[in-house]
């Protein structure tokens, strides 16, 4: 009888900030990092699995500790058990009552949750031996709904509602699924758009992303209104009309603040506006979608649960929705979410970017597109062109799509040589860095 013998973390983190990749209007100097989780077995045909918690630096010492004090939580489980209960598995660790009192289901310990979970999932389709996708798409409707939790959902989705959208879903899953293996699922890219970019490097990464087969590019935006709009000209000068143009404000306005300045780019045509305001307010997405119709307002990045994004749902907050594989409770919650999103009609584009975010995130959209929605082609999953190489199962993007990931696992296996040299704060990547670079 196989069981659970370590759950091991690692601070790795990566120099990013060196490059301004991934700064915005609310975080100008990130270095993309990274809880990593190996949750280890004693059967050797199948002896780990793995997942991962991405954050931005400073603050990753914390996730880690959040990380181990789930450890006598996890430790001498059987591994036949918990994979054949994954949502038993997750409702007890959330269910937990003192975790519960530093949440509960929010920060730190819910993302330290939501890792731990995904590295179980990861160790079921290892030994499916099957990529995640696949093995979500191939589970029975039933399976899928005993994984999810449903408090606190049943006014706007019941375990009926659910068993009814994956039911219907199951005609023409074989089709979808040939279908995502020949010619992937649709990519939009960050990659131009960090607010530290110059101009000529912001025109000349649209065009190669354009080159490169992406119909939709994003830039960060909240900086200066000015600035703003130079950039934006600058974007659809390099792209031409027919490229579609996000824009992002990383939670930078407040509500009145963020109506003026979305009005105000207007006229550029912007394919949606994501976070103009603080994650956690959703009457504030609402007023805001309101007034600036009908460019469309999305959000879900930082949004905490799934008891949020229904919230913004049942508000008519938000025309489409970001779902993170990193942020909330694991697989489990971001099945309910999509699920949700199924329900009300609103489209998902996943966020990535930070390290392994792309990595995780398109299984999600995959297992969307074959066993839930049904729908790939009204929707996105974001790209950046950043540190895949880290990777055992790395990303494979061809003419701005995802191709369907064909190894077993969640794709979030790091390499060794890579967990080495970044390890924080001894890595070889970081010995000789000035200390107030090390406490950044």
């Amino acid at each position: 009888m196989a069981r659970i013998v370590a759950l091991e973390t690692e601070d790795v983190r990566f120099p990013t900030a060196r490059g301004r990749i991934g700064s915005d209007a609310m975080n100008p100097d990130p270095d993309y990092s990274a809880v990593y989780i190996t949750l280890r077995t004693d059967d050797p045909t199948v002896p780990e699995g793995h997942a991962l918690v991405f954050t931005i630096g400073r603050g990753n010492e914390v996730q880690t500790a959040a990380v181990r004090t789930l450890s006598n939580l996890v430790v001498g489980r059987d591994v036949a058990a918990l994979l054949d209960d994954l949502g038993g598995f997750a409702r007890e660790l959330t269910g937990d009552s003192p975790l519960r009192w530093l949440g509960p289901e929010k920060g730190v310990m819910h993302m330290a949750v939501g890792g731990v979970v995904n590295a179980a999932w990861d160790l079921a389709a290892r030994h499916a031996g099957l990529p995640l996708w696949r093995f979500i798409a191939g589970l029975p409707p039933e399976r899928i709904v005993a994984a999810i939790d449903f408090r606190y959902l049943s006014d706007a989705l019941t375990p009926d509602d659910a068993l009814a959208i994956l039911r219907r879903a199951q005609s023409g899953r074989e089709q979808r699924t040939a279908e995502l293996l020949e010619r992937g699922y649709p990519a939009y890219t960050t990659s131009p758009g960090w607010l530290g970019y110059s101009d000529e490097k912001l025109a000349a990464l649209a065009r190669q992303a354009v080159a490169d087969g992406f119909r939709t590019i994003k830039l960060k935006v909240g900086g200066n209104i000015a600035d703003d709009m130079r950039r934006l000209r600058l974007a659809r000068a390099a792209v031409g009309e027919d490229i579609a143009i996000a824009v992002d404000a990383n939670q930078r306005w407040d509500v009145g603040s963020a109506i003026k300045w979305i009005r105000a780019l207007a006229p550029c045509r912007p394919a949606w506006v994501e976070e103009p305001t603080s994650p956690d307010d959703v009457l504030g997405h609402a007023a805001i979608r309101a007034a600036v119709a009908p460019v469309p307002i999305s959000t879900g990045e930082h949004t905490h649960n799934r008891v949020m994004f229904k919230q913004l749902l049942q508000a008519r907050a938000v025309d489409l929705l970001h779902i993170d594989a990193a942020r909330v409770g694991g697989v489990n919650e971001n099945l309910a979410i999509l699920l949700l999103a199924a329900k009300f009609g609103v489209q998902v584009f996943p966020h990535a970017g930070g390290v392994g975010l792309c990595e995780m995130v398109q299984h999600l959209a995959m297992a969307d597109f074959v066993a839930i929605s049904g729908s790939m082609e009204d929707r996105a999953i974001e790209y950046i062109d950043h540190l895949h190489e880290h990777f055992a199962d790395p990303v494979r993007i061809r003419n701005g799509r995802y191709l369907a990931p064909t190894e077993p696992g969640f794709s979030t296996e790091m390499r060794e040589a890579s967990l080495r040299e970044h390890a924080f704060p001894d890595g070889p990547a970081w010995r000789h860095e000035p200390r107030q670079i090390l406490s950044r």
